[in-house]
Parts: C-alpha cells; sequence; structure tokens
C-alpha cells in the first residue's frame, strides 16, 4: 500500500519476514527499570517463523528477564530506496534441548570470539515494513 507522503510503500507481512531471512544483523531494544538500551545482534528466523540470536550472560539477558516485551529491527538502502522493518513481540530464553537443538541447525554463530550458550527466540506479535523512495527534497516554495 502507498502511503501519503510521497515515495513511501507499507511492507506486506511477507515482504517483511523475506527482508527478515535476507539479513543476519539487527538491533534489539529492550527497556527494564525505566531504562531503554538497544542492542545489535546478529539472528536467524526460523520456519515458524520467530527470530532467534545467540548472547552470553550481562545486560541483555537480565534486562529481557525482567521485562520480556522487545522491538527489533533491521534497515538498509541503496542509492534509490531504503527500507525499514520492525517486530515487536516477547523474547524468551530456549531452554528445551530438543528447542536448542533445532536452533542449532539454523547455523547461527557468534560474530566475536566469545562464548555465547543462551539462545532467545523472539515469538512476533507485530510485524510492520516501509520502503522509501529516496529523492532531493521538494522545494520549499
Amino acid at each position: 500500500m502507498v502511503m501519503g507522503f510521497g515515495g513511501i510503500t507499507e511492507l506486506t507481512t511477507d515482504q517483511c519476514w523475506q527482508l527478515l531471512r535476507s539479513r543476519d544483523l539487527g538491533r534489539i531494544a529492550a527497556s527494564a527499570a525505566g531504562t531503554v538500551d538497544i542492542f545489535p545482534i546478529n539472528y536467524a528466523v526460523d520456519a515458524t517463523p520467530a527470530i532467534y540470536f545467540r548472547t552470553a550472560p550481562g545486560t541483555k539477558l537480565l534486562e529481557l528477564a525482567i521485562n520480556d516485551r522487545v522491538a527489533f529491527e533491521i534497515d538498509d538502502h541503496d542509492d534509490s530506496e531504503a527500507w525499514s522493518v520492525v517486530v515487536k513481540g516477547r523474547a524468551e530464553r530456549v531452554e528445551r534441548q530438543s528447542e536448542m537443538d533445532a536452533a542449532e541447525l539454523l547455523g547461527l554463530t557468534p560474530w566475536i570470539p566469545t562464548l555465547k550458550y543462551r539462545w532467545v527466540r523472539i515469538r512476533p506479535t507485530e510485524i510492520s515494513g516501509r520502503r522509501f523512495a529516496l529523492g532531493p527534497e521538494p522545494s520549499r516554495v
């Protein structure tokens, strides 16, 4: 659906998931104790669809234990267009061995040389995306 401000197009749910599957770096926003934090994460998408990432004990896991409601975002651009996808949902630790084994099949490995044995799954409750046609700023006259 084309929206009211020039070249802004709303993406379908399928288009959003296609873009999510085409990338592996995003940002997760978490909130706890009156603070909002944003963390870059590498991730993978399974067939359900849900978003998975690996992490180590620390601020991110602590905040997700306090408040499981998160937002996850990816975006990109080239010379002619930009796009953004936002997923809102609940983050949960993956603790069953069978689920961890299935997550391992996604091929997700840490980018930095740290031990990240904690799997987290984002179960989406909302997904939205927009595509933006890039161009010069309109005249103010």
